[in-house]
């Protein structure tokens, strides 16, 4: 058996479409110390693909890291094997917001470094002095209070479609980036409640830990992330205090808590919170695109990315800025925001 994907992009894309049963997209994670990575790796790849899984998983020596897609048919067969591993047993799932079914066309099981990438050497902190978990519930209550801060501990390009209400968004293209930001941006708030949050909870596990150890006195954190929240304040009957779509990596790019877009098209301006990759393969930035700009552009960031698709013109290497300097990026589709907006006026 081959522990890793054989059939190309396309094919794969057209056996989903054409699949008659339904999946439940899920994401978990565990910090656990994993002697042998590779071999775990290999544990689940022969475990779950024969179930039809998808998803996107990440493994580490410090634990595991998974969003996936499982058939419903196979759902029971799906969590016998989670009950094979320690790391596994028991481990809180959480589900989708909305879900069609088609967040993943492929399993990827991944060896990594790190869950998530710090930057930081092991031994730079205590990764398990973490903050209090607070329920969805709890966090709610929280937002708003005196004496209290809300941190997102998310990408930018994430938080600009969707944050809580008077949250600190970062304007932060990587983990390891957002770590010292906020640590800036709080220097004088050490004394004051600090709530974390970000997509499922990962992300929040090791900023509460850094945030402790460079001396906040009340650090929290959102337990289960966003996905968890929106399942408890729906459950509870709460109006949502997070504003707009959570940012989901896998196809759907994103999914709506409380229906409200706060975000623009990154080349009109106009209310749109649809991300999508440039459709130039040399660029594919990550950026926020209505559907009638998608057809002026043809899917492209910039009228040098859709005359190099359309015209095979070639576009100069300085314009490349790809997904790291999505910050860059932004700025220069400010600059066609305004001229756009100088031609409404004309």
């Amino acid at each position: 058996m081959f522990l890793y994907n054989r059939v190309n992009k396309e094919e794969l894309k057209k056996r989903l479409a054409e699949e008659t049963f339904q999946r439940k997209t899920i994401s978990f994670y565990r910090y656990h110390i994993l002697d042998n990575p590779q071999e775990f790796r290999d544990k689940l790849f022969r475990d779950w693909f024969p179930l039809d899984c998808f998803g996107r998983i990440y493994v580490a020596r410090e634990g595991i890291n998974a969003q996936m897609s499982v058939p419903e048919h196979h759902w029971d067969a799906f969590v016998e094997t989670l009950k094979k591993y320690e790391i596994l047993q028991d481990i809180p799932i959480k589900y989708a917001i909305e879900d069609d079914g088609k967040s993943f066309y492929k399993l990827t099981i991944k060896v990594r470094p790190k869950l998530v990438a710090d930057g930081l050497d092991d031994d730079a902190y205590d990764v398990t002095n973490v903050g209090k978990h607070l329920s969805g519930v709890e966090f709610h209550q929280y937002i708003g209070q005196e004496n209290t801060v809300v941190v997102d501990m998310r990408n930018y390009y994430e938080s600009e479609i969707g944050h809580f209400e008077g949250a600190i968004c970062p304007e932060a293209d990587t983990f390891r980036e957002e770590l010292d930001i906020v640590t800036d941006l709080l220097e004088d708030k050490k004394d004051k409640k600090v709530l974390l949050y970000c997509t499922g909870g990962i992300r929040c596990e090791k900023a509460s830990a850094y945030l402790k150890h460079q001396g906040f006195t009340d650090v929290n954190q959102l337990h289960g992330g966003i996905l968890e929240y929106a399942r408890q304040i729906k459950t509870a009957k709460l109006d949502s205090k997070f504003l707009g779509k959570n940012f989901v990596f896998d196809e759907r790019l994103g999914e709506s808590v409380n229906g409200e877009i706060i975000s623009k098209c990154h080349q009109c301006g106009k209310p749109c919170d649809s991300h999508t990759n440039c459709d130039n393969h040399g660029c594919h930035i990550l950026f926020i695109q209505c559907p009638e700009c998608a057809e002026k552009y043809h899917g492209c960031c910039t009228p040098e990315c859709a005359d190099e698709k359309v015209n095979g013109t070639g576009r100069p290497s300085d314009l490349r800025i790809g997904f790291g300097n999505s910050r860059k990026f932004r700025k220069s589709l400010s600059l066609m925001q305004l001229e756009q907006e100088k031609l409404n006026v004309q």
